[in-house]
């Protein structure tokens, strides 16, 4: 294949720019490029149509205009072609998948009946498409050790996308103040970042306020509902108690915005630089407000 590729880039650059030959060379280019992509595939036997052929064709229109900006500028000598088309590749489908395209792939795999191949499928789609997405958070990173961080990110991320093959018909797309797609799954990766740490010890771990102040108040056994439930409870803020507990002087600076800020997978660097508050400033807030709320949270 690789060969293939090298001869239709060739075959492209012979061409002068923007001519017919020219566009010609760079379709059949694309399209053998696209042809080793891990999305956007229909389902066997099936020909390409819906979300599939949506984002197929996105990511094909993408390709035409990355791919050429960059063929005559492209030195085999120093990059392999696979590393080349791979990498463009990537950065085609990372600019189509947003969240708009994150729900439908979702919404899919409701359609189709548990356990069924088009169910299969469409799960299949969504994990490639949540991994090559960029869109994945990575909460808590600063209160582990660099090394273990990433042995059990990788775990966590495991777990929260088998979460969401098995929970997926639990995802609600009107649900959430924002109601993105990418909201839920890290939403979950962060819960998940805190109970995988706990089957490991980090002899580094540097204590930051983190969910884990809310998730001592939940029993451990039943948290997934529970948690959800809380997460609700605080969205709705039936009693505007959560958005009356703020940091003195700034209302925005309250503990609903800053909660939600969590479950939406924001890290506390990305919340400080928000709301330019300081970190250890948020920190003494939250970890004030939790005890505040104590008896709520109980309830």
């Amino acid at each position: 294949m690789d060969e293939q590729l090298e001869q239709l880039i060739i075959e492209a650059r012979q061409h002068p720019p923007q001519t017919e030959e020219w566009r010609l060379a760079l379709t059949q280019l694309v399209k053998e490029i696209l042809r080793s992509r891990k999305i956007g595939r229909p389902p066997i036997g099936q020909p390409l149509s819906g979300v599939y052929q949506e984002i197929y064709e996105q990511a094909q229109q993408q390709l035409l205009h990355k791919v050429g900006e960059e063929l005559s500028n492209y030195n085999p000598k120093r990059i392999p072609v696979r590393t080349w088309v791979n990498t463009l590749r990537n950065h085609a489908f990372r600019t189509v998948l947003d969240d708009v395209q994150l729900k439908k792939l979702a919404l899919e795999a409701q359609r189709h009946p548990p356990f069924s191949d088009l169910r299969q499928h469409a799960l299949g789609e969504l994990v490639e498409a949540i991994r090559l997405s960029g869109k994945l958070s990575r909460p808590h990173r600063t209160r582990f050790s660099p090394q273990f961080y990433d042995l059990l990110y990788e775990e966590a991320v495991n777990k929260t996308l088998m979460y969401v093959c098995r929970k997926i018909d639990k995802y609600d797309p009107e649900r959430g103040q924002d109601k993105k797609f990418m909201t839920w799954v890290n939403f979950r990766l962060d819960r998940v970042i805190i109970e995988t740490s706990r089957e490991f010890k980090d002899p580094k771990i540097v204590d930051l306020p983190s969910l884990s102040n809310l998730e001592e108040r939940l029993p451990s056994d039943e948290s997934p509902s529970l948690f959800d439930k809380l997460r609700e409870s605080i969205e709705e803020d039936a009693k505007n108690l959560f958005k009356k507990t703020h940091i003195r002087n700034r209302s925005d600076a309250n503990f609903q915005a800053i909660a939600l800020a969590r479950f939406s997978g924001q890290s506390w660097e990305e919340i400080s630089t928000n709301f330019r508050i300081p970190i250890p400033t948020l920190s003494s807030f939250f970890q004030r407000s939790c005890e505040k709320l104590r008896s709520h949270f109980s309830q």
